[in-house]
Order: structure tokens, then C-alpha cells, then sequence
């Protein structure tokens, strides 16, 4: 996908998620909370001491539940005083599987009719 195509500027569904990421970057480490994920990337509660601009690379691993752990290569994309947003560059194959199951649950259920949903 070109850089200056329209897709560039899709956004893709974000299922809000309660996990933990670590993020790494170099000798520097962060702990902190996972606000919502997509299929291209995720965004974060920015932690206090946060010293990383937009456009540096970063590991996030991602620890969902206590069987989940996703490891990525992200680049930060966005900065806000309370969040951080992360473009994934880079999904080991034995990883794409769990994160397409996990996005494909919530996919699964905000498509189901409204009278489903209110049965949860």
C-alpha cells in the first residue's frame, strides 16, 4: 500500500481490551495498560515516566489473560498527554494467529444482532 493511497487513512475496529503490554526500547522498559487494539496496532495508557517520541521503534510484548503472550515490533505513531498509539511493523508468524483469533472474537460479536448482545 502506497503511503499517499486512501487506505493509508482507514481506521481499523478497535476492540477495547483490559491487558498488560511491556514496552522496550533499548535499555528502557514501561509497564502499563492496554486501552484498545486493532488489527494494525494499539494504544496505551501513556506511562508517567514516559521518555520516547513519535516515529521511534519499540517491542511491545502483550500479555492477555494468563495464556496470551504476543510479541511485537511497533513503531509510537501517536503521543497524547494520557496515551501512546503503536503502528505494529512487524507480527511473528507464530503470533499472527493468536491476534487475528483474538480481534476475530470481537469481530464475531459486534456483528451479531442487538438481541444477542443483550442476552450476554
Amino acid at each position: 500500500m502506497s503511503l499517499d493511497s486512501p487506505e493509508r487513512y482507514l481506521r481499523h475496529a478497535r476492540m477495547p481490551i483490559r491487558s498488560i503490554v511491556l514496552i522496550s526500547m533499548g535499555p528502557l522498559s514501561w509497564v502499563t495498560e492496554v486501552e484498545n487494539i486493532s488489527a494494525t496496532g494499539l494504544l496505551a495508557q501513556r506511562p508517567e515516566d514516559w521518555d520516547a517520541s513519535a516515529g521511534e521503534r519499540c517491542v511491545l510484548d502483550l500479555l492477555v489473560g494468563d495464556d496470551l503472550h504476543i510479541h511485537l515490533e511497533a513503531n509510537v505513531t501517536r503521543l497524547t498527554q494520557s496515551h501512546v498509539g503503536f503502528a505494529y511493523t512487524s507480527i511473528p508468524e507464530d503470533k499472527e494467529h493468536a491476534l487475528w483469533g483474538l480481534l476475530g472474537q470481537y469481530a464475531d460479536y459486534i456483528d451479531r444482532p442487538d438481541e444477542a448482545k443483550s442476552a450476554d
